[in-house]
């Protein structure tokens, strides 16, 4: 099987090339931006036609939720114009096209958990060229898989986890948002379960293209995550001292882009249609001083 991955530098796209890379007969080209930009069309064509892939895994995107209501042709550029361009090459050589979204596609004000087929209401630039990016390559690729997920966090990259254990070594005590809810995700969760899809469609399985959600459970608070994340360091002995966590609200938090309050994902349909489970974040947490 040949699979490219774009924004092989990133969280997911580290991990996925690193799981790749140690199963057999897979011929794999991981990119980062500065092999490809992914924006630039005749680049993406250009590639994709050479290497002829049979799965294009589109790991890259601007994720930089605040920076992105000032930098909205960027965010733009990267989020829907890059992945509508990967999703026609795809198209034009009859692969499959697996792209990673996010929750930040819908208001966050839902009582319960978002299904695939929810209403999509984004609060925000980045939700918003997300979504774009979503409806891109549904039109532009008949073979498509769009993961939705949330809260990512892992040992490569910058996330929450390694936020927390940075801030705890220096910090007494910190304030800890706890009414956004959500699943924490863990990235190499999500690479095997991307892997899985791929593998899937590659055998020639009957696959329902579409929109799928990924996350991690079981859901919890910022807050609640935070607590998790210092319990595990504290006795796993990364911190000698955890900070005293102080639970405040968002009002208390503000931020130039809007979180959603429920970031709470069904992940019903991936199992029923490919027999993937939620992240298991408890356990990947169980190796905490990875992410310190």
């Amino acid at each position: 099987m040949r699979v490219l991955i774009t924004g092989c530098n990133g969280q997911v796209g580290h991990c996925l090339t690193k799981q790749l890379k140690k199963k057999e007969d897979m011929v794999i080209l991981a990119l980062t931006r500065d092999d490809l930009d992914i924006s630039d069309a005749n680049a993406v064509e250009k590639i994709v036609l050479k290497f002829n892939p049979h799965i294009i895994i589109n790991a890259a995107a601007y994720t930089a939720v605040d920076n992105a209501e000032k930098e909205a042709d960027l965010s733009y550029q990267i989020n829907c114009n890059g992945p509508q361009y990967l999703a026609e090459a795809a198209n034009k050589i009859d692969a499959a096209m697996l792209h990673i979204s996010t929750d930040y596609v819908f208001s966050g004000d839902k009582d319960g958990q978002y299904h695939p087929e929810d209403l999509t209401m984004p609060q925000g630039v980045y939700g918003e060229s997300k979504l774009a990016g979503e409806l891109a390559v549904i039109a532009a690729c008949d073979k498509h898989i769009i993961l939705r997920t949330a809260w990512v966090f892992g040992e490569h990259g910058n996330n929450f986890v390694k936020t927390m254990l940075r801030l705890g070594k220096s910090r007494d005590s910190l304030s800890i948002v706890g009414d956004q809810f959500g699943g924490p995700t863990y990235a190499g969760d999500i690479a095997t379960a991307l892997i899985e899809i791929a593998i899937q469609i590659e055998i020639g399985k009957n696959i329902e293209y579409g929109i799928y959600h990924f996350s991690g459970f079981p859901h919890v608070s910022w807050f609640e995550f935070a607590e998790s994340i210092f319990s595990e360091a504290k006795t796993q002995q990364v911190l000698n001292n955890v900070p005293v966590l102080n639970c405040i609200p968002t009002s208390d938090y503000p931020t130039p882009a809007k979180r959603p309050a429920n970031s709470k994902l069904s992940t019903d349909k991936i199992m029923d249609n490919f027999g993937i489970t939620a992240s298991d974040w408890k356990t990947a947490l169980n190796d905490v001083k990875y992410y310190a």
